[in-house]
């Protein structure tokens, strides 16, 4: 017999659905969630720097400190990420088959060991209140689904007769989170489950919910994406909806734009180069598709102090300016993922850069303008204004590697690859230093876990191994270099046998030694862990051994940019947004020398160039002009 529901149509949807198709000449109008995220969010994020361990009082601290030194230049979020439910969660990691805190209805609830006053069935209201005291606004992480605890002890689901046993869909998992099965949305129930987990946000005061293991793959997920935008709109509470994680299929841009305020990208990005360069193409591919109310999201700023408080980011100080020049031109949200307690003066400032910040909330036909080589434009309007912001970037894909001073060059290593990985023997005799490098495959570093395992030098003493010796330095395009573990923290495990001696990274990584005396040869299996391989995608990479520096000098350049390309003609002034800081008068380019890895952001003003009505738009369809002399 099939369950029965005994709910109604929510009145409170019925007049927003009228509200969202109210029309002129038979259009719909722009959804009304749209004018909830009229600029790019702005805020914090517990992820990067507590992963799944934040507790409400870390809230509270970062809560302060947001208000007191970053509300006033925009900042107004606070968002506590994943598990605030797991009450013994102790890293990036998922512990399996962990006891969640949930009420009867099956929906998940703040685990009050972490979160006092949440007790008694007062969830999140407590702190939302706190929050909202200090001139902020609250959001939270959901995982897609429902609880598989809930399906275990099969829950109802409040408000019907329907359980979650009825509704679940077992076969829909998360690949690396195991706390929720999937809802079959073609069930009775379904969406009354839905509904009711959004009341109860709703009743808490949340006004940001960022939505997990829903956006890839996109279209298996479609109708739970409709779910929840329907549970949204009848709470009668406007709450900002970040979907995640990324990819998100370009294929799906006009459905996710009439269901999202935000949506990732790309899968988790963090603090490398190869990361960094990739957002450039993705941000470009997604420029037709942003606009007020609907950003394509690059994901959280990996700024100062992250990783449970280990590290500082691994970019540096250019890249820094990178990152936070491509978010602002490109209009991406800003979601600082640091621990702002121990905010160091230089992330203070890129963080509170009101000409740079203005960039990303009000500029307007924000556009790439070229991408040459290893040089990068891209180009916006100043509302009320006929300047332009400008911003230029020197963003080679990464420091070419000196293949030809490798004493080892792997061929690709990927899942395909016999026992997925590759055995290295090399002669070291005469070396006094020793590099261990892994490259991506040239697909970009997802998936890309690393091990060397039994890494070790032989000297005329004997064997030694690398386990047991300390590194000069040690970098890697994710996570940690760890001894004995993968870079994530788990034990290193290749082609599913299990090794304790070894030395776990990420792609792209380098792990520096100063060789003992006598040193003459390294012996070792480099290869792909089973963390990588069992993902989809990715898990491409290169392996290289080398006795001197690995990567060729980056050298700045001048990246000219024709100022008749920009619709000027004349003399045009230049501000440095950053420098904040008057550059003078230009006639034919502007040439800045930027430093490898970094940016430049401007605005530019003077006498513009009158186009017919009928002609292209300057900054989209003008071609690039010829070069000419900076005056």
């Amino acid at each position: 017999m099939k369950p029965t529901l005994q709910t109604t149509t929510s009145p409170r949807l019925a007049a927003l659905l009228l509200t969202l198709t109210a029309s002129s000449g038979g259009q719909a109008a722009d959804p009304a969630f749209w004018s909830w995220a009229a600029k790019p969010p702005m805020g914090w994020n517990s992820w990067d720097c507590f992963a799944t361990t934040v507790t409400e009082a870390q809230t509270k601290v970062q809560a302060d400190y947001l208000a007191d030194h970053l509300l006033s230049h925009g900042w107004e979020y606070v968002v506590v990420d994943i598990q605030w439910y797991e009450p013994d969660a102790d890293s990036f990691n998922y512990r399996q088959n962990a006891t969640l805190t949930m009420d009867d209805w099956g929906r998940l609830m703040p685990a009050p060991n972490r979160f006092p006053s949440a007790a008694n069935g007062v969830g999140f209201k407590a702190l939302a209140d706190y929050v909202h005291q200090k001139g902020l606004k609250f959001g939270i992480h959901l995982m897609r689904g429902i609880p598989r605890q809930a399906v275990r002890e099969n829950t109802p689901v409040k408000g019907t007769n329907v359980h979650a046993r009825d509704i679940a869909n077992p076969a829909s998992i998360c690949p690396w989170n195991p706390d929720m099965f999937g809802v079959d949305m073609t069930r009775p129930g379904a969406q009354s489950y839905y509904d009711s987990v959004f009341d109860l946000i709703a009743s808490w005061g949340v006004d940001y919910v960022k939505v997990d293991d829903i956006s890839r793959p996109y279209q298996e997920h479609a109708m739970e994406i409709e779910a929840v935008r329907r549970a949204i709109d009848q709470t009668g509470r406007p709450m900002v909806l970040s979907l995640s994680p990324g990819e998100t299929a370009l294929t799906e841009a006009e459905h996710v734009q009439q269901h999202a305020n935000l949506w990732r990208i790309s899968d988790d990005f963090w603090d490398s180069w190869p990361a960094l360069y990739a957002q450039f193409e993705r941000l470009r591919k997604w420029n037709p598709h942003r606009g007020p109310g609907h950003w394509p999201d690059a994901d959280m700023l990996p700024l100062g102090i992250l990783d449970l408080g280990r590290r500082s980011t691994r970019f540096t100080p250019d890249e820094q300016v990178t990152l936070m020049t491509l978010w602002s031109i490109a209009r991406s949200p800003l979601m600082h993922g640091g621990d702002m307690t121990k905010m160091d003066e230089s992330t203070l400032a890129l963080l509170t850069n009101d000409e740079v910040l203005a960039v990303n909330q009000d500029s307007t036909g924000n556009r790439p303008l070229f991408h040459r080589g290893n040089e990068i434009a891209w180009v916006a309007g100043v509302p009320g204004s006929t300047d332009r912001y400008l911003a230029v970037f020197n963003a080679p894909e990464q420091h070419r590697i000196l293949e030809e001073h490798a004493l080892f060059a792997s061929p690709l290593v990927t899942r395909e690859t016999p026992g997925h990985g590759v055995t290295i023997d090399v002669d070291l005799s005469g070396a006094r230093r020793l590099y261990l490098v892994a490259t991506d495959g040239g697909d970009g570093n997802f998936a890309d876990h690393v091990d060397w395992v039994r890494p070790r030098v032989i000297t005329g003493d004997g064997e030694r191994s690398l386990t047991q010796m300390k590194w000069r330095a040690a970098r890697t395009g994710w996570q940690e270099v760890r001894i004995g573990r993968g870079a994530e923290g788990r034990p290193i495990t290749v082609d599913g046998r299990e090794y304790a001696d070894g030395i776990g990274a990420h792609a792209d990584s380098v792990i520096e030694y100063d060789l003992p005396e006598g040193t003459t040869r390294l012996k070792a299996f480099a290869a792909l862990d089973d963390r990588g391989t069992r993902l989809q995608g990715g898990a491409t990479v290169q392996f290289y051994v080398f006795t001197q520096e690995p990567f060729e000098a980056p050298a700045a350049t001048r990246v000219t940019v024709p100022l008749n390309d920009l619709g000027f003609t004349g003399p045009v002034r230049v501000r440095d947004l950053w420098q904040h800081r008057n550059l003078g008068r230009f006639m034919t380019e502007f040439a800045p020398e930027i430093a490898s890895h970094g940016a430049g952001l401007y605005r530019l003003s003077g006498v513009r160039i009158d186009y017919p009505s009928s002609s292209p738009d300057p900054v989209s369809k003008a071609p690039i002009g010829p070069m000419g002399t900076m005056k």
